[in-house]
């Protein structure tokens, strides 16, 4: 039957990120507040979901927030190139602004969700990458058992889009929200026969920082949780 559970965990912040740079399928490393997220979002999985398998997009900034969560439980990572960015052809590496100086009203049908009027040159569909993640999760969980859970850590647009075709809804629909760094969805298998075959039981989860503290990095995110901790114990 296969992994009863599925957490679907998006790599911490790049520089490109920052920069609010479309990333798709180039290699962009994690900058040092990444590594800082990648740690703490590691350290608050583990305490509820230990997977039985860590599979992970074969992209840096996806592979070394993998390894952080794997190497707590003494797992090695999966590598599996099909859960990689939605690749955006000639747009990676630009800002919304560069794109839409450049391919205005290709931009502008893109933004509404068209994915034929909006497709970025030499890029992927939101169908194609619906269908490849959705494939490389369900073959992974394939290999485990009910009781088990699968962590796959992947990228934003790809996991949203996963989410939706694991449910069953066409992939232009957009009511998902895109997850934020270094934080996850979790997904359980419905029962036999039920449709759709998974349920979202919990989205965009992360480590216990107050947004600002989680973009700011681990001088600031340290001081705003002692502070929230001292508030409690008072």
């Amino acid at each position: 039957m296969g992994a009863g559970t599925v957490v679907l965990l998006r790599h911490g912040r790049t520089g490109w990120n920052v920069a609010e740079r479309l990333q798709g399928q180039t290699d962009v490393a994690l900058d040092d507040v990444g590594r800082w997220q990648a740690g703490e979002a590691a350290r608050a999985l583990v305490r509820t979901h230990r997977a039985a398998r860590v599979v992970s997009s074969d992209l840096s900034r996806a592979a070394e927030t993998a390894a952080a969560y794997a190497d707590l439980l003494g797992l090695a990572v999966v590598p599996d190139p099909r859960l990689r960015e939605r690749g955006f052809g000639e747009w990676e590496g630009l800002t919304g602004a560069e794109i839409a100086q450049g391919w205005p009203q290709r931009h502008a049908a893109w933004r509404r969700g068209d994915d034929d009027a909006g497709l970025p040159p030499g890029g992927e569909t939101r169908a194609q990458v619906a269908e490849r993640v959705r494939a490389a999760v369900e073959d992974h969980a394939a290999r485990l058992e009910p009781s088990d859970t699968l962590v796959v850590v992947s990228h934003g647009a790809a996991i949203t889009l996963a989410i939706g075709a694991m449910l069953g809804l066409e992939p232009g629909w957009r009511g998902v929200v895109g997850l934020t760094n270094a934080h996850w969805s979790q997904l359980t298998r419905a029962r036999a026969g039920s449709q759709p075959t998974w349920r979202v039981v919990a989205h965009n989860v992360g480590a216990a920082y107050a947004p600002e503290a989680w973009h700011a990095g681990p001088q600031t995110g340290a001081e705003q949780a002692c502070d929230t901790a001292g508030m409690a114990a008072g």
